[in-house]
């Protein structure tokens, strides 16, 4: 497997997502069959905001939003009443997510900042929710992200991350790799014609990364408890759910310098 396929230095990954951005959402319905939409109802009903009867809720924070599906999905599941950050470091990205957060008159609710997941720009047990749809294989260093998720998330707060895997039925799993491996990145580029062969980029780095007991190993060790998964679509992607006690330390990391406004 090429070495430079898998580069996932922060400047590539930015590069390279800038440049699909035109074609992500068409993309991701397409080569999902628009499955994609039900992972994500899913993970809104399997990890289920937090309403509460009177005053204000805690927001949800979704790293990795891309072009904001995960954070409109919650939006959707907290009935419109739970405010909710969506956070990205590819700003080509976060245009279209702004965009469609307008036409569904979501704006008031979903805030969308530029920020790298590894270093937030939040303060530390902010969240009551922190969630990543298939970012968290893209992050340069998944440990990082991961600590930097806990770190923002509350005492008693969870943490959801919905990536791809790897289907080991017999038969299915044959020919989903089939398609994974070659059909998949034909149509994609065909479609986006990538210069940085984003959908070679996809299968790549899904098939290196860690799935099942190895992930939630990798979350236990960050600290959160309760930890369990949900294999989704007969494991073409998997839900895996933690919580944070209030025995965890999280130092704040120092954001890098550039722009983490709000847009």
């Amino acid at each position: 497997m090429s070495h430079d396929l898998l580069d996932k230095r922060e400047v590539r990954i930015r590069t390279m997502f800038g440049n699909i951005a035109h074609c992500y959402d068409l993309l991701n319905h397409l080569l999902s069959l628009h499955i994609d939409r039900y992972w994500r109802w899913r993970t809104t009903q399997l990890a289920p905001p937090h309403i509460p009867a009177v005053g204000v809720a805690a927001p949800i924070l979704d790293v990795c939003t891309g072009t904001g599906d995960l954070a409109l999905a919650y939006d959707r599941a907290a009935k419109r009443r739970v405010p909710i950050v969506g956070a990205d470091f590819c700003l080509p990205m976060l245009l279209p997510a702004c965009a469609k957060t307008r036409r569904r008159c979501a704006a008031a609710r979903i805030c969308y900042v530029e920020a790298d997941a590894q270093r937030l720009p939040f303060p530390d047990d902010t969240f009551q929710l922190t969630t990543v749809a298939f970012g968290l294989r893209n992050v340069t260093d998944t440990d990082r992200g991961l600590a930097e998720m806990v770190r923002v998330t509350q005492p008693g707060g969870r943490v959801a991350i919905l990536e791809f895997s790897k289907p080991h039925h017999w038969l299915f799993g044959r020919l989903y790799r089939f398609y994974f491996r070659y059909l998949l990145p034909c149509i994609g580029q065909i479609v986006s014609r990538s210069r940085d062969n984003a959908y070679k980029y996809l299968p790549a780095s899904v098939l290196e990364f860690p799935e099942g007991e190895a992930l939630a190993a990798k979350l236990r060790s960050h600290g959160l408890t309760q930890v369990h998964w949900h294999p989704l679509t007969f494991g073409i992607a998997t839900l895996y759910i933690g919580t944070k006690t209030a025995e965890i330390a999280t130092p704040s990391i120092q954001s890098s310098p550039g722009r983490t406004g709000p847009l």
